[in-house]
């Protein structure tokens, strides 16, 4: 027995009356919001505006947690659809079953619809929200906690889980926390993120393959740890081959990208400039403005000018002619 350990809750969920409060979909929630949170601070930060990453998960989120589902139950149908099983087990998301590469697939695609419709950039918007991905997950994995599920080996250590269901097979005793470990994990991630994009200006999707690449590590050590039961391909569990080729994947895109496209977007969202570009026509247009008066005005001033002269002019040679018509008449009275 171990003299130290993290003990289990009773129960996962609590009931407020007639409605069930799980704690697994609690967790998720939390991820949510520190996502969206932070995604938000970071994509104002590279001149976006605000609301545009939470407008965005709108599309992702829902997605997210689809294809999270469909991986778990495609990959683990025999939970589901073996002999003895519900099959609508499959759509209580609440008791437990998410896998990441799902989710993150098929949120990928929301999100790239969210973008298209907002006229973003999705690297960009994936560099923003890594990190807040990454935290995302190192809350959710708490929900395995509450739900006593996704266990490592039987362990002496004394920060052991104390398993205490006997249910869907589960055996009591004291085992790895891979949640836990999974939870600090993807905080260092979230941590190694954060630094790289500052110390390396990442952009162009980069900073979103680095933590992909990063979990993938993580994720490819702490699976080798766990006794649920998963599909085997050449002694390996399906999740580590998975790790494995996302791993590949995410890297060849840092380098590939990296050499062809170096540097950050310049300008996330369109419209960020239009204000300027407005504010810079304006001044155009009250310059030319400025020049077309003055012109009128100098024009108004030499006419002015000429018309003054032209009535001196006239005024001048009037006289001239009353004084010779004058001297005209004198003559002749004089000879007379």
């Amino acid at each position: 027995m171990n003299i130290a350990y993290i003990p289990s809750p009773a129960r996962g969920v609590l009931h407020l009356g007639p409605i069930p409060l799980r704690g697994y979909a609690f967790c998720i929630i939390i991820g949510v919001f520190v996502a969206v949170w932070l995604g938000n601070k970071r994509w104002l930060a590279r001149g976006g505006r605000p609301g545009t990453v939470a407008d965005i998960a709108v599309w992702a989120v829902p997605f997210g947690l689809v294809g999270g589902r469909l991986y778990h139950v495609i990959t683990d149908y025999e939970l589901y659809f073996s002999e003895g099983r519900d099959w609508v087990d499959a759509f209580k998301i609440w008791e437990g079953g998410l896998g990441i590469w799902g989710a993150i697939a098929l949120g990928a695609l929301g999100a790239w619809i969210g973008c298209r419709r907002r006229g973003i950039p999705l690297p960009a918007w994936a560099d923003a929200l890594a990190p807040g991905i990454a935290l995302a997950q190192a809350c959710g994995r708490w929900g395995n906690w509450l739900n006593q599920e996704l266990y490592g080996r039987e362990t002496t250590v004394p920060w052991a889980v104390h398993i205490t269901s006997s249910t869907d097979g589960r055996v009591p005793g004291y085992y790895h926390p891979t949640f836990l470990y999974e939870s600090l994990w993807c905080v260092g991630v979230a941590l190694l993120v954060i630094w790289a994009d500052r110390r390396f200006t990442l952009g162009h999707g980069r900073a979103f393959a680095l933590y992909v690449a990063a979990y993938c590590v993580g994720r490819f050590w702490i699976e080798y740890l766990r006794v649920d039961e998963a599909h085997h391909i050449l002694g390996m569990r399906l999740n580590n081959w998975t790790a494995i080729l996302v791993f590949i994947l995410a890297v060849v895109y840092f380098v590939l990208s990296a050499r062809m496209r170096p540097g950050r977007e310049e300008v996330v969202e369109p419209g960020d400039d239009v204000s300027d570009g407005s504010a810079e026509d304006a001044a155009e247009g009250d310059g030319e403005s400025a020049e077309v008066k003055a012109e009128a005005d100098t024009d108004g001033t030499a006419k002015t000018e000429d018309d003054g002269e032209g009535e001196g002019e006239n005024k001048a040679d009037s006289e001239s002619e009353d004084k010779a018509e004058d001297k005209a008449e004198a003559e002749p009275t004089k000879k007379s």
